[in-house]
Formats: structure tokens, sequence, C-alpha cells
């Protein structure tokens, strides 16, 4: 069946992004056909096959045309091939569409109500369904639409194609970089916009549409990277502060707030998040980009009530605008270097000069990235090598040979991202399999994933490039064997260090640098005999009275991000009670 163009302008298709629906039964497909153009046949081209093969040549026709192609629904039971495998080789041919596998409608019980598909008919019949989510070669499953209007069927298309939209070039972006291709600063600010969710467009400083934006900018490169701002201010090589001030996001509270949480990333985003729903004064401070760790991942599919899985960026945005919504004051003004105690609470001390005092302190800093020791890899940082799952840098390395060093969750969700786009995704692993600290699931998903290989008892031993990575050096820890392979990039998810450096001799830290709590500390579980608290402290509560630590900064804390956001919500509450107990002391 081929896209009904009679209510359309001659030539205006090809502009539009496509929505392709693909089955083999005529019925069927004429009904999802039909409820995707009454809804949405307006911005997007509705192109409905009956054939899978036939499809697949018109996705590479599309593609050859650089038409985009927004979404690819397929029901999920074909004569000629499983719906979820052609959706496999869509994901081939277009990357950048979601995949939505489209299961009957009905189940035993009620069968015209919207089933989800843990009811369809039996398990037996839902377990393709289940492997094709798990393996990750959908992005979605919807039962197929009635034949009223069905919005729960419209909801979920409607927020994969946000999602589309998100990723895809941004029509009206609030910034627009221009930098050398391989440029470190230019890969920094672009890493820090898409983990603030700030919609960007990327030009190459050596190429024809980069060239045109710098004479427009009255700039002529001898000074890069260089930021047209959505107002039109032109900005060259700015600090990461100066970019946030742009966006509002770089003041401090004037006088003392009830709480000051230093870091945003998951623990920090919560304890905002319930501060300043309670009516408390709350300053959430952050170095650089909201999200920490977290925010760098490109999918976390197993947190409560994201079935789908959600982007690390996209959960920190919502929590953003969530604390926000409540009077949080947020912002992103560099790294806190000092916390001092004083009369009535205690002073931060930021980068930049400016101070802010709170009466009490959340440190929820995460961790930062470990570094790699091996030579050649410091002098390539930024062009080609990576540290963090570097959503901003997935789509330029199209059709590229890819390293992702580390063997824990954050590596393998990088790698599955990166595999959309690389052409080839091998994962380096010191130990010797996967399964010491990786989730079955990514390890499934990895396994179905044809592009992406693994490499056991493997060290990075060195790096190569003029002015770009070019080759990779591994050995075999186990042989001593060395080889040289070209690469293209490599991101490096090895572990990480709490960042607690800039903490007073009070806080009491463990030999590596996590923030001891609680029962942890010293004597506390008996003041008398020599504690450093004059009580029994809170849980969260540090050696400082008054400060607190939770997520990934803390000792003895789990390495999760919903652990992390738990731990948020209950250092609120203990800061809450010392709050209310200091004020009757006082």
């Amino acid at each position: 069946m081929r896209p009904d163009r009679r209510h359309r302008p001659e030539g205006e298709g090809a502009t539009l992004p496509v929505l392709m629906v693909v089955g083999d039964d005529p019925g069927s497909l004429e009904a999802l056909d039909g409820a995707l153009r009454r809804r949405y046949d307006r911005d997007y081209l509705i192109i409905s096959e009956a054939a899978p093969g036939i499809a697949a040549d018109r996705l590479r026709e599309l593609r050859a045309a650089d038409c985009p192609v927004a979404m690819v629904m397929a029901a999920s039971m074909m004569r000629t091939v499983p719906g979820a495998e052609f959706l496999v080789q869509a994901r081939a041919i277009e990357p950048g569409a979601k995949r939505v596998l489209v299961v009957p409608r009905g189940g035993p019980a009620a069968p015209s109500t919207y089933v989800p598909v843990p009811l369809l008919r039996d398990r037996q019949a839902a377990t393709p369904v289940l492997r094709a989510i798990a393996l990750g070669m959908i992005d979605a499953y919807l039962p197929a639409p009635g034949s009223e209007r069905d919005e729960r069927f419209h909801r979920t298309v409607s927020e994969l194609l946000e999602e589309w939209a998100h990723d895809a070039a941004p029509a009206l972006p609030a910034v627009r970089i221009i930098a050398p291709r391989q440029s470190a600063r230019g890969h920094e600010l672009r890493d820090i916009l898409t983990r603030n969710d700030i919609p960007y467009v990327f030009y190459a400083a050596e190429s024809a549409e980069g060239q045109r934006w710098l004479r427009q900018a009255g700039q002529d490169g001898s000074a890069l990277p260089v930021l047209v701002m959505y107002t039109g201010e032109v900005l060259v090589d700015p600090p990461n502060q100066q970019v946030a001030a742009a966006f509002g996001v770089a003041d401090l509270a004037a006088g003392t707030v009830d709480m000051a949480i230093v870091g945003a990333g998951p623990a920090g985003l919560s304890a905002a998040v319930y501060a300043a729903s309670e009516g408390l004064a709350t300053l959430l401070l952050e170095r650089e980009a909201f999200g920490g760790q977290a925010g760098s991942s490109s999918l976390i599919r197993n947190y409560l009530g994201f079935p789908r899985g959600i982007s690390g960026a996209s959960l920190a945005t919502k929590a953003f605008e969530q604390a926000w919504s409540f009077g949080a004051i947020l912002s992103v003004s560099g790294p806190v270097t000092g916390l001092q105690p004083v009369t009535g609470g205690f002073i931060l001390r930021m980068a930049h000069g400016g101070q802010s005092h709170a009466r009490s302190v959340l440190i929820a800093t995460g961790v930062s990235y470990r570094r790699l020791e091996a030579p050649g890899l410091d002098s390539l940082l930024g062009a080609g090598v990576f540290y963090g799952a570097t959503a901003s840098e997935a789509k330029a390395l199209a059709g590229e040979q890819v390293f992702v060093a580390g063997g824990a969750n954050s590596a393998g969700q990088a790698a599955v991202n990166l595999a959309r786009y690389a052409r080839q995704v091998t994962i380096l692993v010191r130990g010797d399999s996967l399964a010491d600290r990786m989730s079955q699931y990514l390890i499934d998903e990895i396994g179905a994933t044809v592009n992406i290989g693994v490499r056991t008892s493997t060290r990075i031993a060195a790096a190569e490039g003029t002015g770009k990575l070019e080759a990779l050096t591994l050995m075999n820890t186990k042989t001593g064997i060395a080889q040289t392979v070209p690469a293209s990039a490599l991101v490096v998810l090895i572990g990480a260090v709490p960042r607690t450096d800039w903490l007073p001799s009070q806080i009491c830290r463990d030999e590596h640098g996590f923030v001891v709590t609680g029962e942890d500390l010293p004597g506390a579980s008996s003041p008398a005999a020599g504690a450093m608290l004059p009580r029994r402290p809170f849980p969260l509560e540090t050696s400082l009275p008054g400060v607190f630590a939770a997520g990934d900064v803390r000792h003895g804390s789990v390495k999760r991000c919903a652990s992390a956001v738990g731990e948020g919500s209950v250092a609120c509450t203990q800061m809450t009670q010392y709050l209310q107990e200091h004020a009757r002391v006082s």
C-alpha cells in the first residue's frame, strides 16, 4: 500500500518525517494506517507496506534521499518474517527511528480493552514480545488501536515521537556551536548542553556551513569555539559558568537557605524535590550538568515506573523541572571549593568567588570517572577519547569503529546506544566476563546486537593518532600478546572516585575518600565513648553535625540510580528533623 498523496501538495511530503507501518494482514494494516492518518497526517508522511521486503527497500530509498524516518511500526505476527526481526532490520537501515511492535488487541478477560503484553492470550504468546523488549529489538510494544479514538495508543505514539524529535536536530536550537570537528573543548560544550537538555546544533568549523555561521557571527575563526545564542549574542570560548548564566541557572540564593544540596545527580535532585515541596528554602548547586553520572546514561531500563526505559538526561530534566516547580533555586555555578561551619549554619564557597549560607548541607557530589592510564590517551581527550557515556557523540560516530572500556552497566548501556550508529562496537573488559559487574538484561541485549563484540582479559596499552584517535594497542592480560587495531573512538567507563577533596577535615571519610555516615562513624553507637558527634547521628549524617551525605559519594551506598533517589528523599527527612531540633535548641 503506497501513501495517499491526494490531499498533500506536490513535493511537500518529501520534507515531512515518515511514519511507516508494516503488516501483511490487509484489514489490520488498513485499521492501523487509518488511525495514524486521522491523527498525524498533517505533520508526518504515513507510509504503509504489506510486504516486509518492500518496506525494507523503501526505508533504504528514504535514507538515500535523506528523508527522516521518525517511527517504524510492524505487526508482531507476519507470515514471512516476525515483526521483531523486521524491526531489527529497520534499525540497521534507519538507526534513529523509533521501533514499535504492534501486538494483537485484546486478552482472555476483556478482548475489547487495552491489555498489556503479560495478559496477551497466554504466556507463550507473549514470550516473543517479551524477548524483543529484553534484547532491545524494539522501543515499545502497543496493542493495535481500536475502531474509536484510542487515547492510550496515541499517548504512547506521541511520547515516542517526542523522544525522536528530541534526538533529531532541533528545529529551533538554543545554541549553535562552531568548533573544529575534533576539539576537546567543543566536545565538552556539546556534552554539557546535552546533559542539561539544551537544544543545540553543531557545525564543524572547517565545513562550508561552519564558515558561513562564523562570518554571520562576525568571527574569523582565529578563536574557537564560537557559540551563537538564541538571543543573537555571540560567545567566544566562554567558560561554563557564562554559558549557564545565559540560560539563567548560575545565580546563587540571597540570604540564608534552609538546605543547600551540593550535587545534582539522582540523590541531589530527589532531595531538592522533597525539600522544596515541604516549603524549605532549598538551593541546589551543580558544577556542570544536572543528572550526574546517571544523566549521561543513554537508557536506564530497570528504573521503576518506566517500562520502556528512560534516558538519564530525560530523567534528570523531569526532576529538574519538578524541583523548580516547587520553588527550589537551581544553580549550575561551577564547583564548590569549601565548606565552613559558622554561627547558624555553614558557608559554601564557590570556585568563581561567590558564596552561600545554609542552615544544613547535603553532600551529593557523586563520583568522577576514573582515568585510564595509557600512553597517548590524555592528548586525544575529546578528539576520539571520551570519559562517560557520551550521548552527544553517538551520531557523529556513524559507520565508525568504536571501543568501550569497562564492564559495568554504564559501559553496557553506552555500547548499546553507540551500536545504533557505529559500524562496530567492541567492549574491552579486563576480567574474564561481563557477568561479574553487569546486569543480565544488558548482557542478553549485547549478545543479541550483531555489531557489538566483547574482548575479555584485555587492557589498553596505548593510543595513537595525529589530532584525533586513529588506533589502539590492545594487550591480552593472560598471554601478553599485543595487537594494534584501527579505532575512531574510545569511551572509557572503568569506575569512579568520589568528589570529596574539597571537604573540611571535620568530615570523616574512608580510605577511598567516600563520606562516612551514621552508625559507620567511629563511636557512633556510644557517644560517651568518644563519638565524633555529641549525640547519636542520623543514619545519613556525617561527623559534622548538620551536614549529611547521600548517593554514590556515601560510604556503603548501593551504586544504583533508584537507591540514590531513595537516599535523597530519606536525607531530606532527616535534615528536616535536624533543623527542627536545632531550632528548638537555638
